[in-house]
């Protein structure tokens, strides 16, 4: 798949089999998440890959929306040290998650983590050290079922020059 394709037909999938990922796979797809854009180049991130059952139906039950992620058989929490730019660096990191999912065939959903208040309880679950905030939580796996939601045609969201 060529990158257009994936980012023309991606979509947030929350229904999940419960197939095993091998971790090859997973750590492809993390590699394309290091490889993100970061400001000054400076790499804040760190990915928490989680497989085990009991742990992602705790970080499932922690986070509001999120029941898919004790279901999808890994989930990452992407990390940032909080520096002037995290969010943004974080963010990158985790569209390439989502995009490099896609492209192996795979499924994943952006669950939400900066600024939510569980984002520190799941910072100490998994060990991560203060000074670093969770961006975001991406459930992957194989999809059980992928929504075709509506998007807003290009016509309506482009604007040439002025708004």
């Amino acid at each position: 798949m060529d990158a257009i394709q994936a980012l023309k037909t991606r979509r947030s999938v929350r229904d999940f089999k419960t197939t095993p990922i091998p971790k090859n796979v997973i750590e492809d797809i993390i590699d394309c998440a290091r490889l993100a854009p970061s400001a000054m180049n400076q790499q804040v991130w760190h990915f928490v890959v989680v497989t085990d059952a009991e742990m992602r139906r705790r970080l499932a039950h922690t986070c509001e929306h999120g029941a898919h992620v004790g279901v999808a058989p890994v989930c990452v929490l992407v990390f940032c040290k909080d520096t002037n730019y995290y969010l943004e660096d974080g963010c990158a990191a985790t569209e390439n998650i989502l995009i490099a999912t896609h492209a192996k065939g795979l499924a994943s959903c952006w669950v939400a983590g900066e600024g939510k208040p569980y984002a520190n309880q799941i910072r100490e679950m998994v060990g991560v050290p203060a000074g670093n905030k969770l961006v975001s939580i991406v459930p992957i796996g194989y999809a059980a079922l992928v929504p075709t939601p509506d998007k807003t045609p290009l016509s309506q969201v482009l604007h040439w020059e002025r708004y």
